[in-house]
């Protein structure tokens, strides 16, 4: 059994959640919201929708995201010998590069969303997935 910090993996959830309120609201939320091709009132709307369900799910999905990039640490801190919080920044970015950019490119690609569009979504997750390694190196 791989040794997962349960704790780690729980507040790399956490902060995660954190990171996408902050992005998604104050940094880059009017600019994501025009890259959608949504008008301001269109994403009241959206927000009323919403229920908490939508919340719980991403959380658990940031969980995931954590859980799983905890033993992309793991072995890699293994393989290499070595530890620290730039093992976890490379594993966070080479996550990213490996499997975000190549999955959400067809949004831009396929399905006509605008560069903007793209560059704050993958950007959210570079930020996060580096953010994450880091702690779950450091705290391992």
């Amino acid at each position: 059994m791989i040794p997962v910090n349960i704790w780690a993996v729980l507040v790399c959830g956490i902060v995660a959640m954190f990171i996408g309120f902050v992005w998604y609201g104050p940094l880059f939320g009017k600019q994501w919201v025009a890259s959608m091709g949504w008008s301001p009132e269109r994403m009241q709307e959206a927000m009323k929708k919403s229920s908490h369900w939508s919340y719980l799910l991403m959380f658990v999905g940031a969980l995931l995201m954590s859980f799983i990039l905890a033993h992309g640490v793991i072995f890699t801190e293994s393989y290499l010998g070595s530890t620290g919080a730039s093992i976890g920044a490379l594993v966070g970015f080479g996550s990213w590069l490996g499997f975000v950019v190549p999955s959400s490119i067809g949004g831009v690609l396929w399905e006509g969303k605008p560069w903007k569009w793209w560059i704050i979504l993958s950007g959210y997750y570079l930020v996060t997935l580096v953010i994450l390694g880091v702690i779950l190196a450091v705290w391992m």
